[in-house]
Order: structure tokens, then sequence, then C-alpha cells
């Protein structure tokens, strides 16, 4: 049998090297085309899933967020929901090149992706031997921003190229950065420029200065920590980083430096941040933005389940209306409307304040910052510290209580003098009241001043055997995705003695199964009503703004009489 084949002749252009050259050759040919095969199916593999995402998307609207009461009642929404778009016409050059020497210098250079930032990640993170970095240019954050691409893993990272270079070949690199800055948070629950330029400094995107623009632009890697209502400081270093990142590319010079750091900075006032219909929405809108910048969430379209009781938060305001009209009408006073606001009257006229408390949580049920939202901002359930006279007395039983002395009903001096102002004064701060107090026998008449928050806070201590709750207003904060991103842990704080919280709870006056303390102050400018439920501690305030005389303490005692028992029905 035959076993002759042909020779194979080596061609010419091999034939000069040697034989551990040619499969040295040979091995890297199979293995560039092998890589390409497979780099190639790699690719379409991710092109095909970023086909998937509807890049309509990247220019809408991000949705608003949502605020539900505790029952899931929808009883407003956030400061996301604020948002305005802006184009690129609307946006200074300046923040442009303050944006490009930040985040992304090669921003109008590159497809997308920059490779040579890419390189340089890669290394970094083979040193590091992690995701350390990701060199992220503006379109690539845009893409994650805008489908929540979120996990840090090459996998995430290879999604995040391919619909990057979708979003590229889709949209122009104007429209790309306007959308990013639509899009970004900025802290301070400001999503976008827009929203972030008239909640910080008041005025729109087009509008702002060299150094606002540099400041927002500094911010932006972290919103919460930086942002200049929270730490007006650190924001002014972010703003002189940029300024720096600016000077170093060549966009600016020393002169420039220093005039744009020598421009003063005006933060809209504090009194004018809120945007809120109510005062609930905006102590809600508040906790919020605490919450936000705490866990650092930067998502939109949040749902937040609030622990406000939407029911009990407008019956507590009905009634509370119909009682001040009643003191105002016996008295012959006119309240003013808020269109007479509106054409320039600004009269005295009774306010009032009122929290409800969850007793054994310390879950906001209920809120009332005061008279009129439209015609004053000014949250009175923490601002408003007046002196609580007879409402005072249950803690000065729970100081008496608490170190063994006899709680004599109706005789609040008697009992204090037992144990002096100072002991009585470190239980009731225990409680939750903060004072100021006044050390000497005129505090066991009622010489000690607290919050209505403070009032109820003291309250539901008694009620929960001597164990004080922290107030909060929010249960939770869930994605648009249904993920739940917050939830909120109830806690409480030893305060007192069972017991003591028990003795003193009892001098309240007990009537259809609620304890309710209710009393004007010695000069009578202020009146309070304490309500403890059987699972909610309420305490209401009365009184002016300015303080001065209500009403005879007889006349007013009738009225929170009236107001008890709306309460209590």
């Amino acid at each position: 049998m035959s076993t002759w084949r042909p020779i194979r002749r080596t061609p010419a252009w091999l034939a000069w090297m040697p034989g551990w050259l040619r499969t040295s050759m040979k091995w890297l040919l199979w293995t560039g085309v092998i890589g390409g095969t497979l780099g190639l199916m790699v690719a379409l593999f991710y092109f095909s899933k970023a086909s998937r995402f509807d890049l309509a998307e990247v220019a809408k609207m991000p949705a608003h967020t949502a605020i539900y009461d505790r029952n899931g009642k929808e009883m407003g929404s956030g400061g996301p929901n604020s948002r305005r778009l802006i184009t690129r016409a609307d946006i200074p050059n300046f923040l442009v090149n303050a944006l490009r020497a930040r985040e992304d210098a090669r921003f109008f250079e590159h497809s997308g992706v920059d490779v040579r930032g890419l390189a340089r990640a890669a290394v970094e993170n083979v040193k590091r031997g992690g995701m350390a970095q990701g060199a992220s240019t503006l379109s690539m954050q845009l893409a994650r921003n805008t489908f929540e691409i979120r996990e840090k893993s090459i996998n995430r990272k290879l999604l995040e190229i391919a619909l990057t270079l979708r979003l590229e070949s889709r949209y122009s690199k104007d429209e790309i950065l306007a959308n990013y800055l639509n899009r970004i948070y900025f802290g301070a629950g400001c999503h976008g420029i827009e929203q972030a330029a008239r909640t910080y400094f008041g005025k729109q995107t087009s509008q702002l200065n060299e150094a606002e623009s540099a400041m927002l632009v500094g911010i932006i890697r972290g919103p919460h920590i930086f942002s200049p209502f929270r730490n007006l400081d650190a924001a002014r270093e972010q703003q002189s980083q940029t300024l720096a990142r600016m000077k170093a590319m060549g966009l600016i010079n020393d002169a420039d430096v220093a005039r744009v750091k020598a421009m003063p900075i005006k933060l809209v006032p504090q009194e004018q941040r809120g945007a809120e219909r109510s005062y609930a929405l905006e102590a809600i809108q508040k906790e919020l933005q605490t919450i936000l910048d705490d866990v650092d969430i930067r998502d939109g379209g949040l749902t937040v389940r609030s622990t406000l009781d939407a029911g009990w938060q407008t019956r507590l305001e009905t009634d509370l209306s119909e009682s001040l009209r009643n003191i105002e009408q016996s008295k012959g006073w006119e309240y003013p409307t808020h269109e007479k606001h509106q054409q320039g009257a600004e009269p005295q006229y009774l306010q009032c304040a009122a929290v409800t408390l969850e007793t054994k949580t310390g879950a906001i049920l209920a809120l009332v910052g005061g008279r009129d939202y439209l015609d004053s901002r000014y949250d009175r359930t923490i601002g408003a510290r007046r002196d609580l006279g007879s409402a005072f007395s249950p803690w000065v039983a729970a100081a008496a209580a608490e170190r063994g002395r006899l709680v004599l009903p109706g005789k609040p001096v008697q009992t204090g003098r037992q144990i002096g102002p100072k002991e009585t004064i470190r239980i009731a701060k225990r409680c939750g009241i903060t004072g100021p107090f006044l050390e000497t026998e005129d505090l066991f008449r009622g010489s000690a001043a607290a919050t209505p928050l403070e009032l109820a806070t003291g309250l539901a201590t008694l009620g929960n055997a001597g164990q004080r709750p922290k107030p909060y207003l929010i249960q939770s904060i869930t994605a648009p995705d249904g993920k739940v991103l917050y939830t909120a842990a109830p806690s409480t704080t030893p305060a007192i003695g069972k017991q003591a919280a028990k003795e003193a709870a009892d001098l309240l006056d007990k009537e259809s199964g609620t304890r309710v303390q209710a009393g004007a102050t010695g000069s009578g400018r202020d009146a309070w009503l304490a309500r403890l439920g059987p699972k909610g501690s309420t305490a209401i305030w009365v009184g002016f703004d300015d303080p001065q005389r209500i009403a005879p303490a007889k006349q007013l005692d009738s009225v929170l009489d009236d107001l008890a028992q709306r309460l209590g029905n």
C-alpha cells in the first residue's frame, strides 16, 4: 500500500524564518482569529442586550416622587416633581467648560467611550484587584442614570458601553449634555440642573454666574456631602477644585480663578426653600432630603410611604380651625384671609400648632405647623417654644415618683418641693422636654418651655411606660422598580421607670379612655392641650406669634375643653 503524499513547500516569504518563529506566528494567527471571533460574539451579545432599551427614555422627564400616608392615600409630591427640562441654549458656556474639566475633558472628541481613559482605568483596576475606577464619560453616565445600571462589574460596564454607543448614534453632543444635566442629582432633593439652580440660588440655569456654575459642577461627585445647604465650606472647596482643573486645561487663567472665587455665593434663605402645600408635606420633604443624603439615594420616581394618617390630619386641622374661630368670635376679632394678606394687611391673629405621635413608636400621625401655610411657612411644631404652665405638672409628678416621693394630685408645688428644681429639670429633659427652665419654685407652676413636638414626645414617654420614642415621618422609600431603598427602624430610649410614668400619666384627667390636660399659662399668653389617647399622644398650642394675652382663663379653658371633646369623639 502506498503512503505517498505531496511535499508541502514553505512559502518564500516564510522560508527565511526559523521553525520556532514560524510556529509562534501560526499560534498568534490562530489566537487572533479565535480572539476576534469571541470578541465579535461578545459585542453582538451586548449590542443585542442594549437594543432592548428604549433610547427615547433618555430625553424624557424623570418620574416625580409620590408621597402617601400610612394607609396608601396619596398626599402630594416631593421636590423632584418640580423638575424643568433645559436645552443646550439654557446652559452657560462657562458651566459647559467646568463640566468638561471636572468630568469628561474629551467629551467633544470621543465617540461616547474614552478608550484612553478605559485603558488607564483597566490598568489601575488590575493593580488594585477590583473595579476601583470606571473611566465613565458623560455619555456613559447618562446611559447609566437613565436605565439604572448600578452594580460594579465587567458585565455592567460592557452593557453600559454598548448602550453608550447606541446613545451617541441617536443624540447630538449638545443633546447629550443637556439630558445629562437634566437627570443627575445635585443634593437637597434636586434632580436636574434647573431645579438645583432654583433651589440653591433662586434663579434659572441660564442666569447662573461663573461662581455658581463652578460650585454646582463641583458637587456632582458628592451631591449629599457637598450640598451648599449642608456644608457650604465643602461646596466652596469643590468649586476651587473645579476652577483648578479648568486652569490646568487652559480654559481660564489665574486672574479668572481669583475673580470667580471672589464672587459672593448667595443661597436661598431657609424660610424660602420650601415649595410644598402644607406644613406636613414640607416636614416630610425635609426628612426625605436628610434620608436621601444619609443613605445616598439619587434615584427619582420614588414612592414615599409616610407615617401620617390623612384622616386624623384632616380632623385635627378642621377642629383646630373651628376652635380658634370660636375664640376670635367671642373676642370680636376678624381672622384675616389669605386674600387680605395679599392686599398688604398684616394684622396679628391667633396661631396654633399640633403634633400627634404614635405613642409606642414615635411615628408622626399628624402635624399642623400653623394656621395658614400660604401666609406663613414657619413650622411652629418645632419653632414655637413657649411656657407650658399647668401642662408641665405631669413631669413634676414624674420626677417625684421617679425618686420615690409622694405625688400630690393638684399640688405641683408641694410635689416638686420634695426633690427640687434641678432634679425635676433632669427628669423632664430625659422625657424630651428641653426647656429653658426657671430654676426656682416657679418651675413647678409651669415656668418651663417646650415646643409642641417636645410636649408630644414627653406625653408619649409617659404613655409608653417610660420609654421615650424618637419622632419620625417616613416609613419607607421605594424605587420605581419596586425595590425598597429605605425602611424606618423605630427607636426608643429609656427615660424614667414604668411606675413613675404611670403615676404621672394618671394625673391627666380621664374621660372615655383618653387622658387630657388643658390649661393656659399664668400670663394667659399661651394655651396648651395635652391629650394621651389609647394609641396617640397629641400636643396642641394656641397663641400669638408675638406673645400677648389671648382671653380670660375661664373663657380659654372652655374653648380648650370643647376642642378636647371634639378630638375625643
